[in-house]
């Protein structure tokens, strides 16, 4: 349907969205929650700070290979029985690492849990299965904006979880989340194949035909260098708010909490320009503003002294660009394979990963200043991200294709 109708009934439509927000934010509280936990954890197991984080490592690796199964195998048997099964994974996962006292198999049942959370890959597919035209551009944007804020706001809650229910709240917050979200999707979505145009392919056939296809994998680039640029920020805004600027955990968590503001600022701005200007121009504007972002850093960076200020002035505009440009060259990338939604929802999760977690640990471990190098990277992130996006556009030009939405 082109005239931008959902394909649910309206009294479904709410329940929709709220599983899919749900699904996000189970998709990300695992990861930034536990980091206030860290000294606690580590005492706990009698392990370093840096032996801790490799769960988060191994949590991130899981996620990534569970995604690449997930996806082609929701395209042969449905989405609902692939969700339900991955939460009750997950589940018992985060069941193991609460009642383990032994390192090695924390760190195993951490992997146990990321496998199943790879299942929320397929809030991607479900909202290309559910929704259609302008409303499933407008529920992107939502769930990018949702995204940001619940990476943001994570930290201030596992410090709060922390200090009211020691290192285990964050997981028994968790499971009581999953299950609440498990039972929702049990009575919500119906126990449906996705429809096909075609005969189904095997997962390699499935991954050869997307992963082929040059505009494909250029949009979901597109989207993965805007993720990085948030997500570098994420991850290096400890070594700068709390080890060069030296503010408390609750600090940093404030400083995060306004950075998540800005993603709901982003997130209205890219509604409003979604009716305005087609997908294609929405990632342009995006881009420009993660290399105005960029440009800003560099300047701060080289004239003032390091503080909050300089450091999150840029990145509040950066983040405005990545609220614009990652839905808008998500829905392209997920309209070329409709038929295939599952598979294209995790080959494109796993090129963000890839993308965010590679670019972001190559920061971290940057021997020079980090508001620079996060500058640079902006700068050229952004470049390469324009470069591509006219690429496709040339490429479109020639064959006749249109700039559709």
């Amino acid at each position: 349907m082109d005239d931008g109708q959902s394909v649910v009934t309206r009294r479904q439509r709410r329940g929709a969205v709220s599983l899919l927000l749900a699904m996000v934010l189970l998709g990300v509280f695992p990861l930034d929650v536990l980091l206030p936990s860290f000294p606690a954890l580590a005492e706990h197991f009698r392990r370093t700070p840096a032996d801790i984080a490799l769960s988060i490592s191994l949590f991130a690796v899981g996620i990534a290979f569970a995604q690449l199964l997930i996806g082609p195998l929701s395209d042969v048997i449905g989405r609902k029985g692939l969700l339900l099964a991955g939460m009750s994974v997950s589940i018992l996962g985060a069941l193991g690492c609460v009642m383990t006292s032994d390192y090695s198999l924390f760190l195993m049942f951490r992997v146990l849990q990321a496998l199943g959370c790879g299942c929320f890959v397929l809030s991607q597919a479900l909202v290309q299965d559910l929704f259609e035209g302008e409303e499933r551009d407008r529920l992107r944007i939502l769930m990018v904006t949702a995204g940001g804020i619940f990476i943001s706001i994570s930290p201030l809650a596992g410090t709060f979880l922390q200090a009211t229910l020691g290192w285990r709240g964050s997981f028994w917050v968790f499971i009581a989340l999953s299950a609440a979200v498990l039972l929702k999707a049990w009575l919500f979505l119906e126990n449906t194949r996705p429809t096909a145009t075609g005969t189904r392919t095997n997962f390699l056939t499935a991954y050869r035909r997307v992963l082929g296809d040059f505009d494909f994998v250029g949009y979901w680039l597109i989207s993965a260098f805007a993720f990085a640029c948030h997500f570098s920020f994420i991850v290096i805004s400890p070594l700068i708010f709390m080890d060069r600027l030296q503010l408390s955990a609750y600090e940093f968590s404030l400083i995060l909490l306004i950075y998540g503001a800005a993603y709901v600022t982003g997130g209205i701005l890219a509604s409003v320009l979604s009716r305005r200007i087609n997908s294609g121009q929405q990632m342009v504007v995006g881009l420009s503003l993660i290399l105005f972002a960029g440009v800003t850093m560099l300047y701060l960076s080289s004239n003032f002294a390091l503080a909050p200020a300089t450091v999150l002035i840029p990145m509040l505009i950066c983040t405005a660009g990545t609220t614009i440009a990652r839905p808008a060259a998500t829905s392209r990338a997920m309209s070329l394979f409709p038929e295939n939604a599952g598979t294209s929802a995790s080959a494109g999760s796993t090129i963000i990963f890839i993308c965010g977690g590679l670019i972001s640990a190559l920061i971290s471990l940057s021997p020079t200043n980090l508001q620079s190098t996060l500058g640079y990277s902006f700068v050229i992130l952004s470049g390469v991200a324009l470069a591509l996006n006219a690429r496709i556009s040339r490429r479109n030009d020639l064959v006749g294709q249109p700039d559709s939405d």
